[in-house]
């Protein structure tokens, strides 16, 4: 299902941003594989970071800590959202023009 979807290569800004990101309390320091995922959506300038990790991606207590934190470090947060919720607003923008 992802043959020919690039991958999006970390790099020193990602890296940055994962660590904010953990120094801020948007991320357990437990988790920095999730810290990486929404960094690297941001740093990569990614619309949407689908995920199903409701503890620490897509949390709404800490989602605006990770809104904060992109935009201090210069970065626009990837929109958060289930794969559900994505599909729903594609049909809803389809079906209002």
């Amino acid at each position: 299902m992802i043959d020919g979807i690039p991958l999006l290569a970390p790099n020193p800004d990602a890296e940055s941003l994962t660590d904010a990101l953990i120094d801020g309390k948007a991320v357990p320091e437990s988790q920095p594989r999730d810290a990486a995922h929404i960094a690297l959506a941001a740093v990569h300038r990614i619309d949407f970071l689908v995920t199903w990790n409701f503890k620490h991606i897509l949390n709404p207590h800490t989602q605006h800590l990770i809104e904060r934190i992109c935009r201090e470090s210069g970065f626009e947060s990837a929109t958060i959202c289930t794969p559900e919720q994505l599909i729903e607003a594609d049909h809803d923008s389809e079906s209002h023009p």
